[in-house]
């Protein structure tokens, strides 16, 4: 990629925190730290990478997306609302009742979402149900799913990661958002992964590494995905909870909190100074 590439993926990826932190706020709940760590690799896919189209949501030859840790939704919306898939003025609507955007994705309710997710551990496995449909549909479309490290904890995961393998479904790719922090404190001490990549790679992945909030290291990780042929691939990305505001930013407190008004203005100045030195508006 060029810096001018570059520079449009940073912007969109500031306005994706920015109308997610609104999003939270207005609904008083959500999960700020671990949207705002995985909102550049949202980008990533959905501006450089899925073959999706927001005009036929619904293609049966598009990519798939998988966010199976489901409660890290509000950058995704933020994401699919400025590629398209549906009004901005839906994103400040987040959490309401009757509002197109809830605090999980809902396949039924919201386009672009391919399916409903939040039971964390279960979005894995739906993703394997794709790429093994892809296969015998002797469809070329991929499946991506994103998990967290503190989801990893979950058996089912393991358990769709040796059926992804045993079947060869060298047309799945599941990255793993390592902000090392999960509800409870750190990852380390309430499950411990490591060695995380050698487990991946004896349950038959092939495994890759890349910086989550950095679009070359992005793009480098998935290209090489992509050239894999009869395995599933494993990405793990290293990222910063709560990216993007000062105050979250490696704050195990900021898993699943809102903002209130005072903290809300100083993480959207932040995000709008960013914005600002990137060269972009809202």
């Amino acid at each position: 990629m060029n810096s001018t590439e570059i520079n449009e993926l940073q912007i969109t990826a500031c306005k994706a925190r920015l109308y997610a932190l609104e999003g939270i706020f207005n609904a008083k709940s959500g999960h700020p730290g671990g949207s705002f760590s995985a909102a550049d690799i949202y980008t990533y896919l959905y501006y450089k990478e899925l073959n999706v189209d927001p005009a036929n949501p619904d293609d049966p030859d598009r990519d798939r997306f998988v966010l199976s840790k489901g409660h890290c939704c509000p950058s995704l919306y933020a994401v699919l609302a400025l590629k398209g898939f549906f009004p901005i003025e839906e994103l400040p609507k987040l959490r309401k009742v009757g509002a197109m955007l809830q605090g999980h994705p809902d396949m039924k309710s919201t386009p672009g979402i391919d399916m409903s997710s939040g039971s964390l551990g279960q979005g894995i496995s739906a993703a394997c149900g794709m790429a093994l449909a892809g296969k015998l549909d002797k469809k070329d479309y991929k499946v991506y799913t994103l998990l967290g490290d503190g989801e990893c904890e979950e058996g089912q995961v393991w358990e769709a990661l040796m059926f992804a393998a045993h079947k060869g479904l060298d047309n799945l790719c599941a990255i793993i958002d390592c902000n090392g922090l999960q509800i409870d404190g750190t990852v380390a001490e309430v499950g411990g992964l490591e060695p995380l990549d050698k487990k991946l790679e004896a349950f038959g992945f092939e495994v890759f590494g890349m910086d989550g909030h950095d679009f070359n290291s992005i793009e480098q990780a998935i290209n090489a995905a992509k050239a894999v042929k009869g395995k599933p691939q494993a990405i793990i990305a290293k990222t910063v909870k709560g990216k993007g505001v000062s105050y979250m930013e490696n704050k195990v407190n900021w898993h699943g909190a809102a903002p209130n008004a005072e903290l809300y203005e100083v993480g959207r100045k932040e995000l709008l100074d960013t914005l600002a030195e990137l060269g972009g508006t809202l």
